[in-house]
């Protein structure tokens, strides 16, 4: 082992260290330290492992979460980037805290446009990828170039198997070297339809003709084909066979026979569920320990996370582009009570700093719900404010509480009813957290 990287390797652990002993965070900054000193520390770090990476647009955190879970049902060391921190950076940072010297196994989430930056110096056995939606466009562009992100990091990795989401049509994919399978529903009897006309990646991947589909579950994914051309979606590997329950707080479904329930709800997660089950098929792990991972219920910062503000029970969604917010909507609204919606814009880089998604959003049917109150905030609250205005909420229940915490807290207190729902993008999010454990909500959690 080199000098430099040994160097290195000592001072990303004692950072680590250090700010765990002393500052109880820091998931990025011993990595940055580590590469200052070794651009090339992560082969090093990764050599003996097996490496899962679950990448795309949503859903990479719970996916990856859920498999990490199912897995270690299984096999006594999994090693996973828990926070989130899913460039090169925290994916360093994420090794360098790393202790087992058992049977190896990481499964890790990785952003898509720092995918080919990291499989440049580590190389996966199994990719995931669970979806392309417009998200972020002054970091990812369109869809097609976020795809192009993924097929970038994928040619680095030519002997690593590629789990793709076979609903979307853009992951038959025909440039890469990479063994291909797939996983998706087919829980419905074929119905001629085609997707809602805000949606998009419904062309054609070979002739650009609109595609057809025999089932949708929601935006472009379902069971497509071309009329033109004849591309159709390809026989799935992995199947989700039976939806019998979703609503808004868990799901039933059957996959490849399996009855299983995820302890989280709406549509887009069973998605998350049927990569991580398929994850686990691919490894041989059973029926059992899939189950078992499944129905761990710790719930993972933003995604449907619950807290106790006075007593409220407020429940946390993160949300960040047109698809995702439209998928919470869905799911709130199969709620068996009434609440009071909060949502939190703001417009960081983490965020994407053009807000525009929003209008393709329907908020509308946050309308039709007739909530009995409405608290808006964050950077971008005044666009936040037009936009429910203009979706038809009643001006008369709607609050806006800006950037001002207490405010936030105080109508929270005053709200109407026992449950709140808060859909916040990232960094309003992490903010909110931050502000809740500041003020006691969140004791040892931020």
């Amino acid at each position: 082992m080199r000098l430099r990287t040994l160097i290195a390797k000592f001072v990303g652990k004692f950072a680590y260290w250090f700010l765990q002993t002393f500052f109880s965070g820091g998931s990025s900054l011993p990595g940055k330290l580590a590469l200052k000193i070794d651009p090339t520390i992560l082969k090093s770090l990764t050599k003996d492992y097996e490496i899962i990476v679950i990448t795309g647009t949503n859903g990479k955190t719970l996916t990856t979460s859920l498999t990490t879970n199912i897995l270690r049902q299984q096999f006594d060391s999994v090693l996973t980037n828990s926070t989130g921190s899913n460039m090169i950076q925290g994916i360093v940072s994420t090794f360098l805290k790393a202790k087992s010297k058992n049977k190896k196994i990481a499964v890790l989430e990785i952003d898509e446009a720092s995918l080919a930056k990291v499989t440049a110096h580590l190389k996966p056995k199994l990719f995931v990828f669970t979806n392309i939606f417009r998200d972020q466009m002054d970091r990812y562009g369109e869809i097609y170039t976020t795809y192009q992100m993924l097929l970038d990091g994928a040619v680095k990795a030519p002997k690593a198997t590629i789990l793709c989401n076979g609903d979307s049509p853009l992951f038959v994919l025909s440039t890469t070297k990479n063994l291909q399978k797939f996983y998706g529903f087919d829980h419905l009897p074929d119905k001629e339809q085609m997707a809602h006309y805000n949606t998009e990646g419904v062309l054609c991947p070979k002739c650009q003709s609109i595609l057809h589909y025999k089932m949708i579950t929601y935006a472009n994914l379902g069971k497509y084909y071309c009329p033109n051309c004849g591309f159709h979606r390809p026989p799935l590997d992995f199947c989700l066979n039976e939806l019998k329950k979703v609503d808004n707080a868990s799901a039933e479904f059957v996959v490849d026979s399996m009855d299983l329930t995820l302890e989280i709800g709406g549509l887009y997660n069973v998605y998350n569920a049927l990569a991580a089950t398929a994850v686990a098929e691919y490894y041989q792990v059973p029926y059992e320990k899939i189950k078992a991972g499944l129905a761990y219920n710790e719930k993972i910062f933003g995604r449907q996370e619950i807290i106790a503000i006075y007593d409220k029970k407020v429940t946390i969604i993160l949300v960040k582009n047109p698809v995702g917010i439209n998928q919470a909507v869905d799911m709130i609204a199969r709620a068996p009570f009434s609440f009071t919606l909060v949502t939190l814009l703001n417009s960081q880089y983490a965020d994407g700093i053009d807000t525009s998604w929003i209008w393709d959003g329907n908020y509308e049917k946050l309308a039709k719900l007739k909530l009995p109150k409405v608290i808006v905030g964050g950077e971008r609250h005044k666009d936040m404010l037009h936009r429910v205005i203009v979706a038809g909420v009643d001006t008369t229940k709607i609050i806006d509480v800006k950037t001002n915490f207490k405010h936030l807290l105080n109508e929270i207190k005053m709200a109407p009813k026992e449950h709140i729902y808060i859909l916040a993008t990232y960094t309003a999010m992490l903010n909110l957290r931050k502000d809740l454990a500041n003020a006691g909500f969140l004791k040892g959690k931020f």
